[in-house]
């Protein structure tokens, strides 16, 4: 992986909004961010499946004034938005079928969370948290999975824009990196299969490529030995929930570090930031991207366990593989005294009771950098705490 110091090629991969899983993560938060508009303090743990021409949501939400909220209407504005909205294609916003079996959530597990105090809530799950931040790219973010999600981007734009006509709203892409002592190089190879009305193979492939190439001239990474696989099967038109079925929280790996980093497991669309499955990851990736902003280390990976109902991390862990400029426990030290890692303590440094989940669940929840749209929203990724991480590792 490319955490590692050898000469290695890397891949990661992204999805676009259209596809099934990421139809799901969009229709959750969406809710989610319907009940923190309702309710800062609601409950939320939303899941959605998609099929031909379906639509279910399941799952456990406490909120006041749940009566104002509408979430099969929310279900179809998401898919109406994403550009489904052919019902020839056998799944479209306005003639789906719609199934709501969202009900209050455990009174088991709502014991664990709900404090007297606000400053004691508990975390609302046990298990383990990562973040990962590097130096490879302006982002602080692994150079393959940022390429694949600005390529995808790109491609959403040139359609919902008209640019190239024929192209539909589900697509993938990942992209091949050759690194060389930790440091990314070039772009070995482009994997794009993008759903299409009936167009000639030929037309597609040419059309793309060209689009591509033209995008990622700017990496400065593209070589003559770089290689373009367009719609590898010859043919892409059924696609989105019709091809295929779509569940929530499937693309846990697209939605972090691409592979590189570690993953706890836990999704994240759906969940509201009592759900440290969330929340903590969220401020993993503040304090590991903090650390390499501080010049502290060229990549560093931050681990944080929780217990379900009790406030306090487990364990707090940082590796910096080797390219950390004090050792690991020193930074670790720093940062249980600069940050604080209690679920209530997440949620008010990184301003998490608002309803900013829509924003977070296409192209990454990471990787976003001062002067992106809606920038102010992602708080985890600013890095107001290096100057004073270099401050508590100094003393």
């Amino acid at each position: 992986m490319s955490k590692m110091m050898t000469r290695h090629v890397y891949t990661s991969e992204s999805v676009s909004e259209g596809h099934p899983d990421k139809v799901c993560d969009q229709i959750s938060d969406a809710i989610l961010d319907a009940c923190l508009a309702n309710d800062s303090a609601a409950h939320v743990a939303c899941e959605t499946a998609v099929g031909s021409n379906l639509v279910v949501n399941v799952g456990e939400i406490t909120c006041k004034n749940w009566d104002r909220i509408n979430p099969g209407k929310i279900a179809r504005d998401v898919v109406q938005d994403i550009g489904y909205d052919t019902p020839s294609e056998g799944f479209s916003f306005d003639t789906f079928n719609y199934v709501c079996a969202l009900h209050g959530q455990s009174v088991d597990i709502a014991r664990g969370v709900n404090k007297v105090k606000p400053e004691d809530q508990g975390a609302g799950d046990q298990g383990m948290m990562f973040g990962y931040a590097s130096n490879a790219t302006r982002q602080l973010m692994p150079a393959p999975i940022i390429f694949s999600h600005s390529l995808l981007q790109f491609f959403t734009t040139l359609r919902k824009n008209g640019e190239i006509a024929y192209l539909r709203p589900d697509s993938k892409a990942q992209v091949s990196v050759l690194h060389e002592n930790g440091e990314a190089k070039e772009i070995t190879a482009v994997v794009i299969s993008h759903q299409t009305r009936e167009v000639p193979i030929t037309r597609i492939r040419k059309e793309l490529e060209e689009a591509a190439r033209a995008f990622l001239k700017d990496t400065g990474m593209l070589t003559n030995k770089t290689k373009f696989y367009i719609n590898p099967t010859g043919r892409f038109v059924v696609g989105g929930p019709c091809g295929d079925s779509g569940v929530t929280g499937r693309k846990i790996i697209v939605d972090t570090y691409g592979g590189v980093g570690s993953h706890g497991g836990g999704a994240f669309s759906g969940k509201d930031p009592s759900k440290v499955d969330r929340s903590a990851a969220y401020m993993a990736r503040y304090v590991a991207k903090n650390i390499v902003a501080a010049k502290l280390a060229k990549r560093c990976e931050v681990q944080l366990a929780y217990a379900i109902g009790y406030p306090d991390p487990v364990s707090v862990h940082v590796e910096t593989f080797g390219t950390g400029a004090v050792s690991d426990d020193k930074i670790a030290k720093a940062v249980r005294a600069v940050f604080g890692l209690k679920p209530a303590e997440i949620v008010k440094q990184l301003n998490l009771l608002r309803p900013i989940y829509s924003l977070t669940d296409q192209y990454g929840h990471f990787g976003r950098k001062a002067g992106d749209k809606n920038f102010k929203f992602f708080t985890w990724e600013q890095t107001d705490k290096a100057a004073a991480l270099v401050k508590a590792v100094a003393k």
